[in-house]
Formats: structure tokens, sequence, C-alpha cells
């Protein structure tokens, strides 16, 4: 058993996390929150924590207090690098804390993918400050999140934000060709492969998990079975992908009060760049289903079909 904690543990993926980890009962759990107040300090098998990212020096307490060993960040890089670089600062000064997973959840980022992508540019930058200390750390790629399209019809703390595929809308604004094969990963898949994780006696820099990988024109085939209906499909250029541009779907503009247009459309687009260009075809020579092959993972089309079969 070691003690774990996982900062952004109150919703999206971390949330899921912590559901796992507290399942399967192995470890301490230990949740780091902005605002624990909401949830109580015991809470279902965890304990949760009010931190200040601000604070290095109280972020360090907190983790030498608690005694925590491993450190995983689930936090959105979106609004800011310095909570996560704090965390970072915060681990390699603790006593207690030796292994950190960073909060990249996505492909193998590069200094290639960072100049393609403003949320590469970011991961990037945690691990260079992570090749800075002697934490052991591992960043995890999974393809992009399953949830997203899956949603409000399964269990998921994933907010409905349709990339390139608006399953409860019937439409579609494909980047690209539609042809190259995309890695999708189901949150909860992501976090027992976390968990096992743990129990490794060494890390590798990138730990691979391949939950399914389609094209997204086979998507779409999946989406239109479970739906029952026929998608509206439009193409993308990378041209215009390049130049931040991106068909709106039906389910964007509700949205844009809290992802302004300009920035979602900027974002959609870079991971749509991205898909295109193969950087979510994923190959790797080991993935952690090699090494726990006794993880099943959801399929794209198990999952639409669970989701949305009869609506």
């Amino acid at each position: 058993m070691v003690v774990v904690a996982i900062a952004g543990g109150t919703g999206k993926l971390g949330r899921a996390i912590v559901d796992i980890l507290v399942e399967e009962g192995k470890h301490e759990v230990i949740v780091l929150t902005r605002k624990a107040s909401d949830f109580g300090g015991h809470e279902g098998g965890k304990t949760i924590v009010s931190v200040q990212y601000h604070n290095i020096l109280s972020l360090t307490d907190t983790l030498e207090s608690h005694k925590v060993e491993v450190l995983i960040s689930t936090l959105d890089s979106q609004f800011g690098l310095d909570p996560e670089l704090n965390l970072i600062e915060a681990a390699e000064a603790s006593l207690t804390t030796k292994r950190y997973i960073p909060s990249s959840w996505g492909i193998k980022y590069t200094p290639e993918t960072a100049e393609k992508s403003p949320v590469a540019r970011t991961k990037v930058v945690f691990f260079d400050a992570l090749d800075k200390t002697s934490l052991e750390w591992t960043a995890f790629a999974n393809g992009y999140f399953m949830h997203y399209y899956l949603v409000p019809h399964i269990k998921t703390y994933m907010p409905p934000i349709a990339l390139a595929i608006d399953v409860q809308n019937a439409a579609a604004a494909i980047p690209g060709t539609g042809d190259v094969p995309v890695v999708f990963t189901y949150t909860f898949d992501i976090a027992r492969f976390v968990a096992a994780a743990l129990d490794l006696p060494k890390w590798d820099k990138t730990s691979y998990v391949i939950g399914d990988k389609v094209t997204l024109n086979q998507f779409i085939s999946h989406a239109e079975e479970a739906r029952g209906v026929r998608f509206s499909v439009i193409k993308d250029s990378l041209e215009d992908l390049k130049a931040g541009r991106i068909t709106e779907l039906p389910s964007h503009p509700p949205l844009y009060p809290f992802f302004p247009k300009s920035h979602l459309q900027n974002l959609f687009a870079s991971f749509g760049r991205l898909f295109e260009e193969g950087y979510f075809d994923m190959k790797p020579t080991k993935s952690l289903n090699d090494v726990f092959p006794e993880i099943k993972t959801k399929t794209i089309r198990d999952g639409l079909l669970e989701a949305w079969k009869g609506k």
C-alpha cells in the first residue's frame, strides 16, 4: 500500500481515478482540491484536503504531513501553467514524495507537437520541469477521451464537448480526410491502468494506453448505427485547421460562455490537425495493455451502442 494524492480529484478524469482507487482499496487515497469544504474532510474511503496551488511551501507541507508517496495531477493546464509547475516543485521538495504523473493525458507530446498545438506546448513545459527533478515520473498517452461522445447517457464526470463529431445532434465536421486512425479511451479504463501502474517497480517515461483505435469515418458509421439516423457530415481541410478554422457544430454555441468561440475553434483545430497528421494513431512497441492484459477496454462501437442505442 502506498499513499496516493490526486490533484484535481473532485472532477473529470481525476474523480474517475479516485473512484477506481477507492473501489480497489489497495492504497490510501488523498484528494487535493481548492474547495475541500464542499466535500468534507473524509468521504467514502478517501481524505479530501484543501490546497492553495500558488503556495509551494504549503503544498510541500501538505504532501509531507499526509506522507504522500505518489502524486497524480489531473489539473487543467488551459487555465495556466503555474499550478502544475508549483505542484512539481512541491513534490520535489517533499521528503515523502517519490513518483509523479503529470497532467498530460493525451498523446506523446514532444517539441514537434508543441509547434502545432498550444496544449502540447504546456505539456512539454511540464516534462522539462520534471526532468530537472529527482522524481520518477511517467506521462500517460491514452489518446482522446471517449466520454466526450457518450454523455449524458453513460457514467462520466466529463463535460459534453464535441470535437469533430456531435453525436447528440447527428452532425460531424471531420478534420481532414477522416481516414487516419485515432486512439480513444474510456476514462474509467484509463483510471484502471493508472491504479495498476502504481504497483510497477519501474516506470517508463511514457505509459501508453490504447482503449480503441478507429478512423473518424468509422466512428461516424458506429454512431449512425447507434442512433439509427444518418449524420450530416462536413469535412474541414488541413489548411483551415492550420489557420485555426473549423465548422461550427450545433453543440458548440452553448459552450461559448465558458469557452469563447475563438478559443474553442483554435483548440479544436489544433486537435483536428493532430488527428489528421497521425499523432493520435499511436503505435507503441509496449503499452500498459500488454503489461496488464486482464484489463479489458471499452470499444467505440460498444460505448456508442451503450450510450445512444434507441435515443
